[in-house]
């Protein structure tokens, strides 16, 4: 057990990352509006990341690169090569500068939840205070450029985070036998297919792929270490999607109409469980929030650097740039309410497009002798890849037919 509580590696990042205010949000409306009948689903995705995780992990320990250096110095073909790194690039650094904003604003929702709104005024503009007060603690984290100080505090906020969910979950005291049947038993609920693919598209993450495999390399440096990557991969996207269910436990014992955001389950579970569980409730989101908050801006400076050609060295100019314009972005956006709507859905779509690509790239690449030789996948392991690319391939049209209101 101590061993392994040393080899803790950049799991808990991963499952942070996922586990944000938008995960928050729509688990709380699948058990508002179902129940525990799409826990399954949750399970399934858990599954899903679990292997693209791992395949990701492996590639950056065993190639000592990060995916996005990687599939560049792959694809040959010039013309080719230039559409993936703009897609890439459109996804993954526009992409996380417009969800940085929700990022931060959920976790202002928890601060508020306990707080209530804090706010000043310079000119005629209303400025949240918390935002300011969020992104400066991301800045700080980031700024000081040290992986472990990262991985301490965000591992830190994870437990805490975990906790509180988990609390709440037992708080409301489920029926074990609806959960397990929710669990084990595929349920396809009137309206629920684009909360069942929601819940699977908000776990498998593309960005968390490039994120891993680059934070891998911080981490360990010998082939050797793989089994520990393995474990850590697996151990930590499991309690993720254990988060994200009890997240769905606590939501379903709700009377309340509607959720429109993460704090409205804090206000719901009050009057059912006391000011207490409002409380515990409050902080988690807090801390789904900032870890949401600090690895997308990270994530996006990683890309940024693979597909340029840049030092990946977390102090790097180019480096901080990158993940200094993401925060300022989401800083500024929510700290004045402001929603940025089309670059939101240009980042769908982009993300759309990306999901299916990437898993294709990195279940061909993690197949070639060249990379990681005797490391490469099993036949077992890439029915299991094709399979999940099938998923992607239908999350990825999902997100694309959603934004252009096809569904």
């Amino acid at each position: 057990m101590k061993k392994w509580i040393n080899n803790i590696g950049p799991g808990p990042l991963v499952a942070a990352a996922f586990i944000g205010p938008g995960t928050v949000t729509l688990c709380s409306l699948a058990g508002l509006n179902f129940g525990f009948s799409l826990l399954w689903a949750l399970a399934l995705s858990v599954i899903a990341t679990i292997v693209l995780q791992e395949m990701s992990a492996r590639l950056g320990l065993v190639s000592n690169k990060g995916l996005s250096e990687v599939i560049t110095q792959e694809i040959t073909n010039p013309f080719f090569r230039n559409i993936v790194i703009v897609l890439i690039l459109s996804a993954i650094v526009i992409g996380n500068a417009a969800y940085e904003a929700g990022n931060i604003s959920g976790g202002v929702l928890g601060l508020e939840a306990v707080f209530g709104e804090k706010f000043f005024l310079i000119r005629d503009l209303k400025i949240n205070l918390y935002s300011i007060i969020l992104g400066l603690i991301a800045f700080y984290l980031l700024y000081k450029g040290n992986y472990k100080i990262i991985e301490r505090s965000l591992i830190l906020l994870v437990i805490i985070m975990s906790l509180s969910f988990i609390i709440t979950a037992v708080i409301t005291k489920p029926n074990l036998q609806d959960l397990f049947k929710g669990l084990f038993i595929p349920n396809f609920p009137d309206g629920s297919i684009l909360i069942i693919v929601g819940l699977i598209g908000t776990t498998v993450v593309p960005y968390n792929l490039f994120l891993h495999a680059s934070l891998v390399k911080e981490r360990w440096n010998n082939k050797s270490d793989l089994k520990y990557a393995t474990n850590d991969t697996i151990v930590s996207v499991i309690l993720g999607g254990f988060v994200s269910m009890c997240i769905i436990i606590s939501s379903a014992s709700l009377n309340i109409d509607t959720i429109n955001n993460a704090s409205d389950l804090a206000k719901g579970i009050e009057p059912l469980y006391g000011t207490y569980s409002k409380y515990i409730l409050a902080i988690g989101l807090f801390s789904a929030g900032i870890t949401s908050a600090i690895t997308a801006p990270l994530a996006a400076s990683y890309v940024a650097a693979g597909c340029l050609g840049w030092s990946s060295n977390m102090k790097g100019k180019k480096f901080r740039l990158v993940w200094i314009f993401i925060l300022l972005i989401g800083v500024i956006s929510s700290s004045l309410g402001y929603k940025s709507i089309d670059i939101i859905k240009f980042a769908q779509v982009a993300n759309g497009i990306l999901l299916p690509v990437i898993a294709a790239f990195l279940i061909w690449i993690v197949n070639k002798d060249s990379i990681l030789g005797k490391y490469r996948n099993s036949k077992s392991q890439n029915i299991i890849g094709f399979t999940i690319l099938v998923i992607t391939i239908f999350l990825g049209l999902k997100s694309i037919l959603k934004v252009f209101e096809f569904l």
